[in-house]
């Protein structure tokens, strides 16, 4: 039976450690869904870290920065599958967008959110999201930084709006806000 859960919260709030702990309950067969992209030596150390810590938990890691709906569907028999993290899909698609001379608009990142929660809703397992809560502070000075900031929230909404269960993260403690 499918099932969709979103862990949201601050940067180093503990989403990805509480996401992994949610996942590893449900079954063995696990996947690790990565969209981080690989930007500097840093980044490379930190995910190689991360790879080696997962796969001595019995993960298997797969990455993909932005077709996330294909991978979903590409990986039809895992008992969970657990997405790192959409806010950062959000910023692969921007970076695309603005690549190619585009602006990523509202209508285009809610209609890609729907059809990734359609997907998980489709697994036949467990999906997992985390995500930043990129809202609570205040409101950014420059607009690629609104706009960042307004697709992710769009984003969250939706996916929440999608998932059986929401969790909502602050130092570590995670407080079920969904279904309330």
């Amino acid at each position: 039976m499918s099932k969709i859960i979103m862990v949201t919260g601050g940067c180093r709030s503990g989403k990805s450690s509480y996401a992994l702990q949610l996942a590893e309950a449900v079954g063995k067969k696990r996947l690790f869904l990565a969209t981080a992209p690989v930007l500097d030596s840093e980044m490379v150390e930190r995910i190689a870290r991360h790879r080696a810590e997962r796969a001595a938990r019995q993960w298997e890691t797969f990455e993909e920065q932005l077709n996330l709906v294909q991978s979903l569907r590409s990986h039809p028999s895992y008992q969970v599958i657990l997405c790192d993290c959409l806010t950062l899909w959000v910023n692969n698609q921007m970076y695309v967008a603005e690549k190619k001379g585009a602006t990523l608009a509202e209508e285009a990142i809610t209609q890609t959110s729907q059809q990734l929660a359609a997907e998980a809703r489709n697994h036949p397992g467990t999906v997992i999201f985390v995500t930043n809560e990129v809202g609570l502070g205040i409101v950014p000075g420059e607009a690629l930084s609104r706009r960042f900031r307004d697709l992710a929230g769009r984003c969250n909404q939706v996916m929440a709006e999608a998932a059986d269960e929401v969790y909502f993260m602050v130092s570590g403690i995670p407080m079920k806000i969904k279904p309330c």
